[in-house]
């Protein structure tokens, strides 16, 4: 059997091509599809034959200062100064084990980019964040100054002075979450905040200079028009980011909308993709340049340089991303893995709690995880690369894998034609037509194993 014949079509597994959002595909498989392992390998094993001087760094703070009613993400609201300075204590004692089973092959090690994500990493106060910084440093041995480094923030949380810590350990990029600068709108997505306030937050991150400023929209929020989703382009226009964001909403289970949202929902993909055309057609004609479905960067920079060379993505898929803290995920090329998750308060609590009490020795084998394979391996590079705007490059895909991406998945690109989605030329690159990006939320979906699509049928949702 050759390796191409070994790929299982999983088009028509829990797959409907009758909405355009299905899931946002920022990394594969989705962390449901993980499962906890008994007596796991050690890191230090799984490290040993990975590729060291290309790592990227991730650290998961999961605290916020409130949970947006679309919020999902594995989150504690409100949490006291005993939990996160404890929190702190335990990250820094799980980097000193991963630092040490990373370097136990002696090969040289190197970070090219880190980022800050959670929940919201400036919920820490100063102090805290210089505390995680040193951590990244000095026991990680990442050079903030010297690479690449996103923070997210939030508008109640960019202050002055958690700010100017951030500015100078050398933080490159600030992104901060508006998702509406209508008060209404933001009150309709269970996002209480204030139009002042946001402004305010706006003017201290341009204040700190941070080289790149994205924002982050919401579209497909009750009551929403084209003529609202319009002024919050235009206020979000006014501060000259960088990078715009524009999400669609999604009500996923045991959020906050989840039991109070309209889910009729054919208007409501209407409505979705209504403002997602005019939005992106917005941007463009602003000066932007679309580089996925979600993302949209500015030609030029303020310093006259192209913006997509000075930003980073956030959620680096490759084999070689370190994760700290507990919700963070770690890829090595053989192995995904991670510490449990769940959504619902008192679970979220439990599990933080849990990594709090974790002995040091615990943190040398991986806790929960998914097992990659080279089919696995295939489907992360056609998801890493269809869905940007830059597209699967064929080459590359015939050296790593020695096969045709069109031909391993043949079902998959035969019904991406049928639609239009596919863009012409696809003898050097295989990229998704402006319909297709449109669509980018079900097409990635498309490309899951069975095994994954298993594996995220079964998972309880907590």
């Amino acid at each position: 059997m050759t390796a191409s014949a070994a790929i299982q079509p999983a088009s028509g597994r829990s797959v409907s091509l009758q909405t355009p959002y299905q899931q946002y595909v920022y990394a594969y498989p989705h962390q449901k599809a993980y499962r906890r392992l008994e007596n796991g390998p050690l890191l230090s094993e799984l490290w040993r034959s990975e590729q060291l001087g290309s790592l990227s760094l991730y650290v998961h703070i999961p605290f916020c200062e409130m949970r947006c009613g679309f919020c999902n993400l594995f989150t504690r609201t409100g949490a006291p100064e005993d939990i996160t300075s404890a929190f702190l204590d335990t990250l820094g004692r799980q980097a000193r084990v991963t630092r040490e089973a990373i370097g136990a092959s002696r090969q040289p090690v190197r970070f090219l980019m880190s980022a800050f994500g959670g929940g919201t990493p400036t919920y820490l106060a100063p102090a805290e964040l210089t505390r995680l910084c040193d951590i990244c440093e000095n026991v990680m041995g990442a050079d903030l100054n010297a690479v690449p480094w996103s923070v997210e923030t939030s508008p109640a949380t960019a202050t002055a002075d958690r700010l100017a810590v951030l500015a100078e350990r050398g933080a490159t990029r600030l992104s901060i979450g508006v998702q509406s600068f209508i008060d209404e709108e933001a009150r309709a997505a269970a996002r209480p905040q204030k139009r002042a306030e946001v402004e305010t937050a706006l003017a201290r991150l341009r204040e700190a200079g941070f080289p790149i400023l994205n924002i982050d929209l919401i579209y497909g929020i009750g009551g929403q028009t084209e003529n609202s989703f319009r002024v919050s382009l235009d206020a979000a226009l006014a501060w000259e980011p960088e990078e715009i964001y524009l999400y669609p909403l999604y009500v996923r289970p045991l959020t906050g909308l989840s039991a109070r949202h309209d889910k009729d929902g054919r208007q409501w993909d209407e409505q979705r993709l209504r403002l997602y055309r005019y939005g992106r057609d917005y941007l463009l004609a602003a000066g932007y340049e679309q580089t996925s479905m979600r993302v949209f960067r500015r030609l030029v920079t303020p310093a006259g340089a192209p913006g997509e060379d000075a930003s980073i993505d956030e959620y680096n898929q490759q084999a070689g991303m370190v994760g700290l803290g507990v919700g963070a995920r770690s890829f090595t090329t053989s192995l995904h893995y991670t510490t449990d998750y769940a959504v619902a308060v008192p679970e979220v609590r439990r599990i933080i709690d849990d990594y709090i009490a974790t002995p040091s020795g615990e943190f040398r084998r991986a806790q929960w995880a998914f097992r990659m394979d080279e089919e696995e391996r295939r489907r992360m590079f056609v998801l890493q690369r269809l869905l940007e705007s830059a597209g699967l490059p064929v080459t590359a895909y015939r050296k790593l894998f020695g096969t045709a991406p069109v031909d391993d998945f043949a079902t998959e690109f035969s019904l991406l034609r049928e639609k239009g989605w596919l863009a012409a030329g696809e003898n050097t690159a295989l990229k998704l037509s402006r319909e297709g990006m449109a669509w980018a939320d079900a097409i990635g979906p498309l490309f899951f194993s069975p095994r994954v699509n298993e594996a995220v049928a079964s998972y309880q949702d907590k």
